[in-house]
């Protein structure tokens, strides 16, 4: 089944000021469709010039269990899910919210890889509009230990909602993404959406791969050379920390996993990423 697009034109000379931007966040059933996890959770909002134009939220009968560690995450039990929507269901309301807007999210591909997962499945267009990262910018225009959602709302001042639902991860990002722009105008002279994207590096693309971007505070630990403490769930659903040296990715049935040198046992060890809560690099 292809992937298929709307087609959209964007004045990139627009000032970011008057610009329209709708900022989402997925909450998932796990790390990637790849292995048949879908979207739980979704919140998007609609903003221009600092104002709310518009909102869609909600739950989603993702049609199959959450994993232990995306639970451990958002906290999202299947009586919370009892009655809700399936996407499809929901897809044309939150398409409607983003038509037409600049899309932004924290670690983009990751929420955009599930988003095209599921409009594919519902068979539906995907937004084709510019798309910002500002996990990306937030690389280029600063040098902080750690980059995911709460790490930066709280190196750049800014009030951090509940962490890890769809709505609040969405409005976090909103007063992320404006302390951006507004550092961006002083420090670089950005003021139009063709120079954000030119900092960027490019408009993020729509994964051809199902195969998604790992999660930040995952992905940083995992390119790191040194020791992380790690907190995992383990198969009885206890959660532990133990200190690891990560050192590669594999997939194999059906689950993707870390494969890293244990402190605790002195051996190499096989985690299952979908059950890691946290990684962090030891100082």
């Amino acid at each position: 089944m292809g992937i298929h697009t709307m087609e959209n034109t964007f004045d990139l000379h627009q000032p970011l000021r008057k610009a329209a931007f709708a900022v989402f966040d997925v909450e998932t059933t796990g790390l990637s469709p790849a292995y048949g996890h879908r979207v739980c959770e979704v919140g998007c909002l609609l903003i221009q010039g600092g104002e709310e134009l518009g909102r869609f939220e909600s739950l989603v009968d993702p049609q199959r269990p959450i994993s232990p560690g995306a639970f451990r995450v958002n906290r999202i039990t299947p009586e919370m899910l009892d009655g809700a929507p399936t996407f499809d269901a929901i897809a044309a309301s939150l398409l409607q919210v983003m038509d037409g807007a600049v899309l932004v999210a924290h670690n983009a591909p990751f929420d955009l890889g599930f988003l095209a997962a599921e409009l594919d499945i519902a068979r539906l267009p995907l937004p084709q509009t510019p798309v910002v990262d500002t996990l990306a910018l937030v690389r280029r225009a600063y040098s902080f230990a750690r980059n995911n959602l709460p790490a930066v709302a709280d190196a750049r001042g800014v009030d951090v909602r509940r962490a890890h639902r769809a709505m609040d991860d969405v409005q976090t990002t909103c007063r992320v993404l404006a302390r951006l722009l507004w550092d961006l105008e002083r420090q670089q002279g950005i003021t139009t959406l063709g120079q954000l994207l030119e900092f960027q590096g490019g408009s993020v693309p729509y994964p051809h791969s199902p195969v998604l971007p790992l999660p930040p505070s995952i992905a940083e630990a995992i390119a790191s050379t040194g020791w992380v403490r790690m907190r995992y769930v383990d198969a009885t659903g206890r959660e532990t920390e133990r200190v690891v040296s990560p050192l590669r990715v594999r997939a194999g049935q059906g689950n993707l996993y870390l494969v890293a040198h244990c402190y605790r046992r002195d051996a190499l060890r096989t985690f299952r990423l979908d059950r890691v809560l946290d990684m962090v690099p030891e100082a």
